[in-house]
């Protein structure tokens, strides 16, 4: 099974925030994460949007501003999450603009089914801290760049061009 791009870039955010920890001054911004993680914004932005939507993290606009996880993201399952990216959904399309012939006596749709769900249920008691521990939360602050003094992260340039980064 492969991961969504989506849900690879939100659990990432999510392990950037995670890392991050209480400190006001330390909230990065949407932008701030894209960087660091040298991913476009608007795709970052939409998988804000959605972490926001799902109760994970807030986002707060202006001086000040940045996102921070919530109660609920600090402690949500891995698998919950990789579950509301990736839509519970069958693997395969039996239905689709043109039906499977074998549907109707099919074993191969329940078995990628059930291997599905050992996929999920195998990171369902994961959390966000499991994730981050060490050594891997210190290796995320080491990738981040630091904050500047007024709260901010320094961005770099964009990465289309290998000649300028």
């Amino acid at each position: 099974m492969r991961l969504l791009r989506s849900t690879d870039l939100a659990l990432r955010v999510l392990m950037r925030l995670a890392v991050t920890g209480d400190d006001p001054a330390a909230t990065p911004t949407t932008r701030d994460v894209a960087a660091a993680m040298d991913v476009p914004y608007t795709h970052t932005a939409k998988v804000v949007a959605e972490l926001q939507h799902l109760g994970l993290l807030e986002a707060r606009r202006g001086r000040g501003g940045g996102l921070a996880l919530t109660g609920t993201g600090r402690t949500a399952s891995v698998g919950a999450v990789v579950r509301a990216f990736e839509g519970d959904g069958d693997v395969v399309d039996c239905e689709g603009s043109v039906p499977c012939p074998l549907r109707s006596a099919c074993r191969l749709r329940g078995a990628l089914r059930r291997a599905q769900e050992a996929f999920f249920a195998s990171l369902d008691p994961l959390t966000l801290a499991d994730l981050v521990a060490d050594p891997t939360g210190p290796l995320l602050l080491g990738v981040s760049p630091p904050p500047r003094a007024d709260g901010t992260f320094e961005t770099r340039p964009s990465c289309i061009d290998p000649q300028r980064c």
